[in-house]
């Protein structure tokens, strides 16, 4: 498609006025707004007397998170996310963000994420246990409950290490259990994890007490230090960093594993095919990042799942200067929304755009689309930092879960998209456990 070759007055504008993004039927709207106006429109919100601008166009979506990134802040729906996580590096802004990232990125390299194989392997070896027992007795599992569990605790771990069982036999419980527990993101839920603050600050205390080494994500953000000062974190903003990783790196990996078997149960033959390379594969507990990255085919699973249903399916930005998208002139201060899950069912960009195909991510394949057509972790400086973390952890389930059971779908409730800050499913997801 050409581009506009000169800046136009104003773009389409959607005949109704909402708080567009923020609403719980903003994904149906914005599925039929786009169907109408195409690449760009702009909604008028009439809470903040201004439009909000909704981006679809590859390059614009290059030039906004990458070309012209350092005009772009977050927008709308930021002041939630902070009351949750404060001001850690999903939510922070300019040099201290910066500063933040520089100082998180060297803790997130291959070499340092292959090390939590054993804890990555271990926690599904007792997700294996409890489902041979359910399996044993004929029993469905709730695949959306298990899934959030599992990787809330692989999260934990890698955070909190050995001091996670200590928090938990002086609190009769895990403390974090209330971010699987209770799926509203209201200011209810941003006040009871907000209070689990006060549990860090004083493990933070006892480490820098009693000088033991650990290997864990408290301990290198503990150690971690600002290249061009030399000064570690001070306790309010590693309390934040260490707080953000536990919601972020829990969520989105829950959903997409969730939407990964829901997808496989209700396609035999990509079944049958991931099956097949898993089952050639050596079998390991804890296989390195190197042997999970060799299932070609079973990572085309996950980029598909990804693609269809992407966690975090909308990315919010606000224009600092003015800037020209499509032809169209964006003012200063401007909120621009960029649906993803639009944007990976682009017609235009993808074959069959609502079917589930894998092998459109094979390598032949990739020069079929734009760049900036798939970005399930956001694209530019503020990608996901645990990109390869989660893809590691989804790798190795699949690795070690497909290759005992096949899941069926048991119909229980309709499948339903719930569209709030991450992308799931409305109801429970339950599965029967088959033996292979």
């Amino acid at each position: 498609m050409s581009r506009p070759a000169t800046t136009q007055a104003e773009p389409p504008e959607a005949a109704e006025q909402f708080d567009i993004g923020s609403t719980d039927d903003s994904l149906q709207r914005m599925t039929e707004l786009f169907a109408l106006h195409g690449d760009l429109y702009r909604v008028y919100v009439p809470a903040r007397k201004s439009h909000t601008y909704v981006v679809h166009h590859p390059d614009d979506v290059k030039r906004i998170l990458v070309s012209n990134h350092r005009n772009y802040t977050k927008g709308i729906g930021l002041d939630r996310v902070k009351i949750l996580l404060g001001n850690g590096i999903m939510t922070s802004e300019g040099e201290f963000w910066r500063r933040q990232r520089m100082m998180l990125q060297p803790l997130f390299h291959r070499r340092i994420i292959t090390e939590f194989a054993r804890v990555i392997g271990e926690e599904n070896t007792q997700l294996l246990a409890r489902w041979e027992a359910l399996a044993g007795r004929g029993e469905p599992v709730n695949l959306t409950d298990e899934m959030s569990e599992l990787t809330l605790s692989v999260v934990l771990r890698a955070i909190f290490g050995r001091d996670l069982d200590r928090m938990s036999a002086e609190l009769g419980g895990n403390p974090f259990e209330v971010v699987t527990r209770e799926q509203e993101r209201n200011l209810q839920f941003a006040y009871k994890f907000r209070s689990l603050t006060k549990l860090v600050a004083r493990l933070i205390e006892r480490r820098r007490a009693d000088g033991e080494e650990h290997f864990d994500y408290v301990s290198m953000l503990m150690n971690a230090r600002d290249k061009d000062t030399g000064e570690t974190m001070g306790e309010r903003e590693l309390i934040d960093e260490i707080m953000t990783l536990v919601v972020a790196g829990h969520e989105t990996t829950a959903s997409g594993l969730n939407w990964t078997w829901y997808l496989l149960s209700q396609h035999p033959e990509v079944e049958s095919r991931l099956h097949a390379e898993i089952d050639a594969a050596q079998e390991a507990p804890a296989p390195s990042l190197a042997q999970m990255e060799r299932l070609t085919y079973t990572r085309q699973v996950i980029d598909e799942a990804l693609r269809l249903y992407p966690p975090g399916w909308l990315l919010s930005r606000r224009t600092v200067a003015a800037d020209v998208l499509s032809g169209y002139e964006i003012p200063a201060g401007a909120n621009v929304l960029l649906p993803l899950y639009l944007l990976h069912r682009h017609p235009r960009y993808w074959r069959a755009p609502d079917a589930f195909m894998p092998e459109r991510f094979a390598p032949e394949h990739e020069a079929e689309r734009p760049r900036f057509a798939y970005m399930p972790f956001a694209a530019g400086p503020r990608h996901c930092i645990g990109e390869t973390f989660a893809l590691y952890e989804m790798l190795m389930h699949l690795h070690r879960v497909a290759r005992r059971f096949r899941l069926i779908y048991v119909p229980d409730k309709p499948i339903e998209l719930e569209a709030q800050i991450n992308l799931r499913t409305r109801h429970p997801v339950f599965m029967r456990l088959e033996r292979r």
